[in-house]
């Protein structure tokens, strides 16, 4: 009987263990849906139609991966990996790229960064964040000018803002 009533206790004892080591062995993370990834590119490419501007638009999730893409008839050939690089860009350094453009021209930041793959610190590049949580970043490409291009990408932020508050 003794031998039951210590097994009875170490499950218990197991078993309140188990629910905190599996929060604490696991992560939950915010991220934004595809139908709202899918509904920021569409704005981005509407803002820059109506400037009179063709061009490319990406989200990408957290991770760097591409949740949606699009690329306007008449966008130049760059523009998809023009866009999707200053997504990036801003992604990994968690700042929007026109900030990080003005770094490096300032002295402030190391210009040989800006030559590494992928890394592209001109206007363009937005990070999605809510309440503190990065969630992924905007690029726009296409436009005559990077500004051009980030008014773009800032619409498609102002579009998803409430969708993505927490």
């Amino acid at each position: 009987m003794r031998s039951g009533i210590l097994t009875i206790a170490a499950l218990g004892v197991m078993g309140g263990l188990g629910p905190a080591a599996a929060s604490e062995s696991t992560v939950i993370y915010k991220s934004v849906a595809p139908e709202v990834a899918i509904e920021a590119v569409q704005v981005a490419i509407k803002k820059c139609r109506a400037d009179g501007f063709q061009v490319s638009a990406v989200v990408i999730d957290r991770f760097g991966q591409t949740q949606a893409l699009m690329r306007d008839q008449y966008a130049g050939l760059p523009a998809t990996q023009t866009a999707t690089d200053k997504a990036y860009t801003a992604l990994s350094f968690r700042s929007d790229t026109s900030a990080l453009g003005q770094l490096v021209k300032s002295g402030k930041m190391s210009e040989r960064i800006a030559i590494e793959p992928h890394i592209l610190m001109i206007p363009g590049g937005l990070i999605i964040e809510a309440e503190g949580t990065l969630m992924g970043a905007v690029g726009v490409s296409g436009a005559p000018t990077g500004e051009a291009d980030e008014a773009c990408a800032k619409a498609a932020l102002d579009h998803i803002h409430e969708k993505i508050d927490f």
